[in-house]
């Protein structure tokens, strides 16, 4: 809440006395803080940000900064002292505006909104002002003028379908359900029906009248049956003719939420993460409820690599949310790429209890069993995953090449590729099956013929993956045609200079050729790639290093392995 902590002047007198007049030069906490920004680790930015505040307490930069690591935690009531400062002396900014603003919004002060966003005071920008400024008008009574603003914005090149959403939206929060529907059913150019939230708000606008068949023929034409959780249970209502409460905005105070949502929305596509989260958390601020915003303020600290804060803002979904498995499979995704992921299949362990009739919770589960080199686990989630697919759209490709992986690192080659070639009679030109397949039938040395026609289509799908031209370039090896295989090994490692098993790779491939001694220099290349945290990696340190001591011919007699020898024409 926007309590008022301290007055202008007090903030002021904290931060001069916050250390002694023989303090120390700001630019540790400065470049600790400047650091800390960079990396989007905005805990840390606020402490030295406040900290060379303290010792510069006039400095308007340090005091912008600090508002925008504060604002994007969606600490707007620790960022309003310091943007009252700023406002006392003259200095406002847009993020500055943005602070004040989001505290009149919630004093309900009106007269100093419709002010503060006049022509002559233009702060945060010309949408959001005049959005703000439409629903401070219907916020003070002046509906008439309210919707009359709306009209005014929807004049405006590219800015209609905004204005048109939110004057729907302001009709149907004050009960008028034909005004806001008539909206809709004027749009013929389908400006103001581009969102997910756009096409709920108007199914249960058209329940509200009575109008259920349209709601369910609306939500059928625009999801053409890609629902989720929230979606279903509003098909689910209208089917038993339950008229769907409006609930997407109920007040004005959500109205003026919706309004940073929107823009953060729209900002997503043309504007940094860092940027869009200053709006999302303003939103959030004034509506800690606003599901879709907790959901895509998360997406936004995972794209800053800010696990910690997405974890956090995930778990505000409550558990009865229609899209709380949504916001947990979320969590569970950060924790992974966190380097938590036992913690992760504790989250969707639960999951599996709570919406075990999900595919997507099963799947998740699995590809994180299988991270953690569990793939028996996993292909018990996969089986169940299969299962429920097959009940309703049927299994996705992905499902079954995950499964196969499963199988093959247990060596179950036949399960493995049965599902590897189940997911190519679902999605036949997916690359990574069709490498994954082709590469292990090369491994195994079997089918050499269909497994390179794989490889080649592989390659001209996804010609840039070092993976996919280096499964190419040891199929030609494979098969004897070694100075084929030579530009394409060479073209891998270009694509993927440090990993160990192209280099090992192109070690042989060189060795084939006769040119020894650059593959002795790979193969050592390859042996300094090697991860020695991981046992169960691809590379074998002990076999390159016997072949660096007596070369590959002498290391594929002792292993029992036919010699070199170069395919025939």
């Amino acid at each position: 809440m926007f309590a008022r902590l301290l007055s202008p002047a007090a903030i002021l007198l904290s931060l001069s006395l916050a250390v002694p007049a023989t303090a120390q030069s700001i630019a540790g906490p400065y470049l600790a803080a400047r650091s800390a920004a960079m990396q989007s680790d905005f805990d840390q930015s606020v402490r030295y940000f406040t900290q060379a505040l303290a010792r510069d307490p006039g400095n308007p930069a340090l005091m912008e900064s600090l508002l925008m690591s504060q604002v994007a935690l969606g600490r707007l009531d620790r960022a309003l002292p310091v943007a009252e400062v700023m406002a006392a002396r003259g200095q406002t900014t847009q993020i500055a505006d943005l602070v004040l603003m989001a505290r009149a919004i919630e004093e309900e002060d009106y007269a100093a909104l419709q002010a503060k966003t006049s022509a002559e005071q233009q702060g945060i920008g010309p949408l959001v002002d005049d959005l703000v400024k439409a629903w401070a008008l219907l916020g003070d009574g002046r509906a008439k003028d309210a919707l009359a603003a709306f009209d005014d914005i929807a004049s405006r090149q590219g800015l209609r379908g905004f204005a048109l959403y939110h004057k729907a939206m302001a009709l149907a929060t004050v009960g008028d359900f034909e005004g806001a529907e008539a909206i809709f059913s004027a749009d013929t150019e389908g400006v103001v029906v581009q969102t997910r939230r756009a096409v709920l708000a108007r199914a249960e606008i058209l329940s509200q009248l009575g109008r259920d068949d349209e709601a369910l023929a609306l939500l059928q034409r625009s999801f053409r049956g890609a629902t989720d959780s929230e979606i279903d249970l509003v098909i689910d209502a209208l089917n038993d003719d339950t008229p769907v409460p409006f609930r997407h905005i109920t007040s004005v105070r959500d109205g003026f939420a919706e309004v940073f949502y929107s823009v953060a929305a729209a900002l997503r596509s043309e504007a940094g993460p860092e940027f869009t989260l200053l709006y999302m958390q303003t939103a959030l601020s004034l509506r800690p409820d606003h599901v879709d915003g907790l959901l895509v303020a998360a997406e936004l600290f995972e794209e800053l690599d800010q696990f910690d804060q997405a974890i956090a803002v995930y778990k505000r979904v409550p558990p009865n949310d229609p899209a709380y498995n949504v916001a947990e499979l979320g969590r569970a995704a950060a924790l992974r790429q966190s380097d938590r992921t036992d913690a992760a299949i504790e989250v969707l362990e639960q999951l599996t209890r709570s919406h075990g009739h999900l595919p997507s919770v099963h799947s998740a589960l699995g590809d994180a069993l299988r991270e953690q080199d569990r793939f028996g686990e996993a292909v018990t989630a996969y089986d169940r995953a299969v299962d429920l697919a097959r009940e309703s759209n049927g299994p996705s490709w992905f499902l079954h090449y995950a499964r196969a992986i499963s199988h093959e690192r247990q060596d179950n080659w036949e399960a493995a590729e049965a599902d590897f070639r189940a997911a190519l009679e679902i999605n036949p030109g997916q690359p990574q099956v069709l490498n994954y397949l082709g590469y292990s039938l090369v491994e195994k040395q079997t089918k050499l013929e269909e497994a390179l026609e794989m490889i080649e289509r592989a390659v001209a799908a996804s010609p840039d993956s070092g993976y996919i031209i280096d499964s190419l370039g040891w199929a030609l090896y494979r098969l004897g045609r070694y100075e084929e295989a030579v530009p394409h090994m060479e073209r891998a490692v270009e694509l993927m200079a440090v990993d160990p098993v192209v280099n090992d790779h192109l070690g042989d491939v060189y060795w084939a050729v006769g040119r020894k001694r650059e593959a002795e220099f790979q193969w050592a290349r390859a042996l300094s790639f090697v991860d020695k945290d991981d046992p169960l990696g691809e590379a074998d340190p002990d076999r390159i290093r016997r072949k660096l001591q007596v070369g590959l011919d002498v290391v594929l007699a002792e292993e029992g392995a036919e010699p070199l020898q170069v395919a025939q024409d």
